[in-house]
């Protein structure tokens, strides 16, 4: 059986966009998923990238295009300047950590929750009530946005230690443990095919 190390943030609008399709393909072959949620910025600062306000006005306003059209492709709703963006990712991260050691809930939900929190309804992520009620909604104890802190800071560390050594650049980042890649949420049908050993 298949294994994917999912690298993302709850920052990134591409994660969002991704939405319940890789999980959709880890069903389909019997693979599993581990969530790792990690510092984007200080990935991007590990392996050469920029921050998006860093970024050249080319590169801007292409975002800027091209965030809508894949929103509108991929059937979701996306607000290109959410009210609460950026804001502190480690609470909603160090959330997804505990409740995927915990057990007992849908760890894919409760990542597609705190995004569509962030780019569909403008709700603050780093808030402790939005937490909770991703948590809630996914099935998971509410009580994990607190005790969850200390193992999900460790972890959230670790996670982008780990996505370094592994060749990670950016999220969505997926990598099996067949050793392939793939990066961003248009590359999912890539990697569904490599499951199916079609590629």
């Amino acid at each position: 059986m298949a294994h994917i190390d999912y690298y993302l943030s709850t920052l990134s609008p591409y994660a969002y966009l991704a939405g319940d399709r890789l999980e959709r393909i880890a069903a389909r072959h019997g693979a599993s998923i581990t969530y790792k949620p990690l510092d984007i910025l200080a990935l991007f600062a590990r392996t050469g990238g920029s921050p998006p306000a860093e970024r050249h006005p080319a590169r801007k306003a292409y975002r800027a295009q091209e965030l809508p059209r894949q929103a509108k492709k991929c059937g979701l709703p996306l607000n290109l300047k959410p009210a609460h963006w950026p804001t502190n990712p480690a609470p909603s991260s160090y959330a997804i950590i505990a409740a995927q050691k915990a057990g007992g809930g849908d760890p894919g939900a409760l990542v597609h929750g705190i995004l569509r929190a962030c780019w569909a309804e403008d709700r603050d992520i780093a808030g402790d009530d939005v937490v909770r009620d991703c948590l809630t909604r996914a099935g998971f104890d509410p009580a994990l946005a607190d005790s969850g802190l200390l193992t999900g800071a460790e972890t959230y560390a670790t996670n982008l230690e780990e996505a370094v050594a592994a060749g990670v650049f950016g999220v969505p980042f997926y990598v099996v443990d067949s050793g392939q890649m793939f990066w961003g949420q248009d590359r999912l049908e890539d990697l569904d095919l490599h499951l199916a050993g079609k590629l």
